[in-house]
């Protein structure tokens, strides 16, 4: 499919020009297309409040029948994937004419007003929901999701809207089923300090790492944070700040077992998160990239848990007990489904064993460290 998005173009008196004039760059290819400032402001002034009924209606598509991706429409993907009982998926972004995200907190990215976003989950092969946000000119966002017909010939807004989960059907055994979110349920991972989850710095750093957890093949077209500059798609980069970020660390275990937790916790787990009083800080900070003082780290490795252990074992819990993962509160609650224990507790209703036996090898491998918390400054 041919991709594209835009950069401003002053010289011709016009907002934008596409990414075809970069293809080079970015292996992406499109027809050039020019707007105007009326175009562009008028596009801001009517951003709807409220998502249309249907998925067809939102954009994402040029051809609803061949299901061709709008040709201003840009496929991307994390390199550490949230795990969502092993659905495939795929994702897309589209910025509004003329415009560029602030990168100025190089982690917690700007989004412009009219900024769209998609992520498509597939079981066996069959789409089964297409997940949307947008944002407000007011500065929020709103949340939709969008329920595909068995024939996938029609994707629907689903009426879930007072925070119950519908299961849809999608056998993932055990007689467990996959749950479509409501829109509270879009709230809860998406707070207002970093509403967008998987497209950032880090998530799309050229760097990939081959050991994170179901890491996916790289979409043909799909941008990263080099590509993203290089067209003025983000702007105001901290000078100093590697461009190609990468997790520190001292064995490739631990490089995926960290990044396995910022993509699958640190959305929460953060020190300006919803649950900061927690002072349990799993995101990884591109702007202050350490190794062994590392906040995930220094909040987790021999730190008291208010939780206990799920196997009901005695003794004071410790969130992570370095070389003993059966007795590591945290792995213990990667382990459970019980929906008192269970973390991440939206979203997944499987195990992700590989995550599992990953955050084990990463455990056991620790050693007694410091884990006194360190508060960044970046922020």
């Amino acid at each position: 499919m041919a991709n594209a998005t835009f950069i401003p173009a002053s010289s011709m008196g016009m907002t934008l020009v596409s990414i075809a004039l970069a293809a080079p760059l970015l292996g992406l290819g499109a027809a050039l297309v020019l707007r105007s400032d009326a175009e562009e402001v008028q596009a801001i002034d009517t951003l709807p409040e409220h998502a249309p009924d249907d998925l067809r209606d939102t954009g994402l598509y040029a051809d609803w029948t061949g299901k061709r991706v709008a040709d201003d429409v840009l496929v991307y993907s994390p390199q550490y994937p949230l795990w969502t009982d092993g659905a495939r998926k795929a994702r897309w972004i589209r910025l509004p004419p003329g415009t560029a995200i602030d990168a100025s907190d190089p982690d917690a990215w700007e989004f412009p007003a009219g900024t769209q976003l998609w992520k498509e989950f597939a079981f066996e092969g069959r789409r089964v929901e297409t997940r949307y946000m947008q944002r407000r000119a007011d500065g929020s966002w709103l949340y939709a999701t969008y329920v595909w017909s068995a024939d996938e010939s029609t994707a629907r807004l689903s009426a879930t809207t007072g925070g119950v989960a519908v299961g849809v059907d999608v056998e993932l055994g055990g007689g467990r089923r996959h749950a479509i979110p409501s829109s509270a349920d879009c709230r809860a991972c998406h707070d207002d300090v970093a509403p967008v989850l998987g497209f950032s710095a880090l998530q799309l750093s050229s760097d990939r790492d081959p050991d994170a957890p179901h890491a996916e093949p790289l979409p043909t077209g799909a941008i990263d944070l080099r590509g993203l500059l290089s067209v003025g798609l983000v702007r105001d980069w901290p000078a100093g700040i590697d461009l190609a970020p990468r997790i520190a660390a001292r064995t490739p275990v631990e490089r995926a077992a960290r990044g396995y937790l910022h993509g699958n916790c640190g959305g929460c787990h953060r020190d300006d998160g919803p649950i900061a009083a927690l002072d349990m800080d799993l995101a990884w900070s591109v702007a202050d990239a350490s190794d062994d003082d590392a906040p995930i780290v220094a909040t987790s490795v021999g730190r008291p848990s208010r939780a206990p252990l799920p196997s009901g074992r005695e003794g004071a819990p410790l969130r992570i007990v370095a070389g003993d993962p059966d007795h590591s509160v945290l792995l213990g609650r990667m382990r459970s489904r019980a929906p008192i224990h269970q973390m991440p507790p939206l979203g997944t209703s499987v195990v992700d064993d590989d995550a599992v036996a990953l955050i084990a090898r990463w455990i056991d491998e620790l050693d007694e460290r410091p884990s006194a918390p360190r508060k960044r400054t970046n922020r």
